[in-house]
């Protein structure tokens, strides 16, 4: 840094097409701001930018899971430390107002400040990968919901002679009875329709039941690869594990301990005293689908696991209901899920500290 050179702060408000830029120094002066392409050489004007008003310090990004992902790659990769900020709330907004350049100074200035002090994930690695191929997983198995949900619809509204052939069939043999059907007939006859809508809608559902199976073969090997800790312990699939290595990232180091972790994942409980009652509730905060996880595990452990339906049949003893039970058992399964997650940058000493 040379001897006349401030130390700045940048901060970006993300968009689709264009990112909003601004500087400012050590003290929360606005020294400048400016819009960028989204395109590499854009990201690399932008870094240039910041870096011609002073030795820049950290970038304060908006939105570095959505339309600041690539930024937030580009900054880490040229050496800039970034900080993960939240959008304002509602009060700053009616104090401050809302624009572009209004976001972004305050972007730099939550990171002045140390509101904003998280640090966003890396999205270059094995994980990433599984996130990605999650999505197509997830969206073909609620568009085969859908579609289940579409046909026994139908079928209760269909005429009496469809209906009565197919009452009672289980998901899967319905579905192969209507995929294998041949239905032939004039398409103004209600009742024809309703078999050749049946059929297929039948079909869209193999497809999807094809696609989900590509997906999950696909995606075993990639989260056993990633971490195949965690995937030996019990009640943890490919499915759950893919999830809760999504919600971690790539650099799950992030993360100071394993109450962070937990506390990510909505499974920390809240403080909800007052007076002389001491108690705590749900915590219906975090990742919705990270803690959807620790819920599906913690139901396959209380069906499955001996040392789970101890401690249920005990805490029930106790007088715990079975929603605090579950409460306790997410926690603990969240403490048990950070101690597997694979971390590059912390030893094995640091790693039990933590936990």
């Amino acid at each position: 840094m040379a001897a006349d050179e401030i130390a700045v702060i940048g901060g970006i408000d993300t968009h689709t097409d264009l990112h909003q830029a601004a500087v400012i120094d050590t003290v929360g002066r606005h020294l400048a701001t400016e819009a960028f392409a989204t395109t590499p050489d854009g990201y690399r004007q932008m870094l240039d930018w910041l870096r011609s008003h002073g030795d820049l310090l950290a970038v304060g990004l908006e939105g570095t899971g959505a339309y600041g992902a690539e930024a937030a790659r580009f900054l880490t990769a040229d050496g800039v430390t970034v900080v993960e900020v939240d959008r304002p709330d509602r009060k700053a907004r009616r104090d401050n107002g809302k624009s572009d350049p209004v976001d972004a100074y305050a972007a730099a200035t939550a990171v002045l400040s140390g509101r904003a002090s998280g640090t966003p994930k890396t999205r270059n690695g094995i994980v990433e990968a599984i996130r990605t191929l999650r999505v197509a997983r997830s969206s073909a198995v609620k568009a085969r919901t859908q579609t289940i949900n579409q046909i026994r619809s139908l079928i209760v509204t269909a005429p009496a002679v469809v209906r009565e052939k197919l009452r009672g069939l289980a998901t899967g043999e319905l579905i192969s009875t209507l995929a294998r059907s041949r239905p032939a007939g004039d398409l103004s006859d209600p009742e024809h329709a309703a078999k050749v809508t049946l059929r297929r809608l039948a079909r869209r559902c193999q497809h999807l039941n094809e696609e989900i199976a590509e997906a999950e073969a696909e995606l075993g090997p990639l989260v056993t690869r990633a971490a195949p800790r965690l995937i030996t312990l019990p009640g943890i699939g490919p499915e759950t594990a893919g999830q809760l290595l999504t919600t971690a990232g790539d650099n799950p180091e992030r993360l100071r301990s394993e109450a962070s972790f937990a506390h990510l994942c909505g499974a920390a409980p809240l403080p909800a005293s007052s007076g002389r009652t001491h108690r705590h509730r749900l915590n219906r905060g975090g990742d919705r689908q990270a803690n959807r996880a620790l819920h599906t595990i913690v139901l396959v452990r209380m069906r499955y696991d001996q040392r789970t339906r101890e401690y249920v049949a005990r805490r029930t003893a106790e007088g715990l209901t079975t929603k605090d039970i579950m409460r306790c058992l997410k926690r603990f399964v969240a403490r048990e899920v950070y101690r597997h997650l694979p971390h590059p940058q912390i030893t094995a000493e640091q790693l039990t500290q933590a936990a």
